[in-house]
């Protein structure tokens, strides 16, 4: 599965101001990120505010986001919930032109144990057409998926690809790394850490940043992944700032404000998301200026 090697992007949804989505704004923005040199698209993850756009918008999303890519990068669709019965079905019932995978997030605010966890990606894994990547973001869902969960999922179901993790527990990335099955994929889920997550064993990133600076924060992926840490390190801290700021008053708020500063689409988010204050746009208007 090299094509999930490096760095993907969860796509933003630009919105209209009106609240409407933008789409000549989405296809600029593909573009941008196609030129950028990333190696994949996620469309429809958390970045992308798909827990506000209604069943219709997101169909429609979906099936534009695969006909602007046309087959350039592979494209994954971001597909969860905590209601494992409606995402079995809006599993099934999902277009798969265009797409080569599905990213699903364990679910949110239920809580449920490492069981109900196994069982929801158990019945998933039944259903899905594509292969499946696992998403693990506690700081999010309210729990955390276990490397021992993990493990078993990825043992038990061979369309499992690999995960997304984004719990910043190494501890856990520890065991996960050591146990997992050689072909099974560990993505970075947290742009901060990416470096240190590959110099663990994990194959690249799913980022936020990268719709803002994809050809630094690309480059930057390769260079962890050809071993070369040294010449990674001055991108890595030229980064740090803006990555921070990125997520100081929430995602995707700020990566959209940098998209505004860069001429790429707006900066509207859906409530309850709020755009950044003027100073943290101010601040991210001279991080760009200053990563160049």
């Amino acid at each position: 599965m090299n094509k999930f090697h490096g760095t993907g992007v969860a796509v933003v949804t630009p919105f209209q101001a009106n609240g409407q989505v933008d789409y000549p704004a989405l296809q600029a923005l593909i573009d941008h990120l196609v030129d950028g040199g990333i190696e994949y698209l996620v469309s429809l993850g958390t970045t992308g505010e798909s827990a506000t756009l209604s069943k219709d918008e997101k169909k429609q999303v979906w099936e534009f986001t695969a006909k602007a890519v046309n087959k350039r990068l592979p494209l994954v669709a971001g597909i969860g919930g905590n209601n494992t019965h409606e995402t079995v079905a809006e599993i099934k019932a999902f277009n798969l032109d265009g797409y080569d995978a599905i990213l699903s997030a364990s679910p949110h605010y239920n809580k449920p144990t490492q069981e109900g966890i196994y069982q929801h990606y158990k019945a998933i894994a039944e259903a899905a057409p594509l292969p499946v990547i696992l998403y693990n973001v506690p700081s999010r869902t309210g729990s955390s998926v276990s490397a021992e969960t993990t493990v078993r999922l990825a043992k038990d179901f061979k369309n499992i690809i690999g995960i997304k993790e984004a719990s910043g527990n190494f501890d856990l990335l520890n065991q996960l790394m050591r146990d997992k099955p050689e072909d099974f994929l560990v993505i970075s889920g947290d742009d901060p850490i990416s470096l240190q997550m590959i110099a663990m064993g994990a194959v690249g990133v799913i980022s936020v940043v990268g719709n803002a600076v994809p050809r630094q924060f690309s480059d930057m992926i390769r260079l962890c992944l050809g071993g070369d840490y040294k010449a990674a390190h001055p991108a890595h801290y030229s980064m740090i700032e803006f990555t921070r700021l990125m997520f100081t008053e929430g995602s995707p708020a700020g990566v959209k404000t940098a998209l505004k500063h860069l001429n790429v689409c707006g900066d509207t988010v859906r409530l309850p998301l709020v755009q950044v204050s003027e100073g943290t746009a101010q601040q991210i208007k001279e991080q760009i200026a200053a990563i160049g």
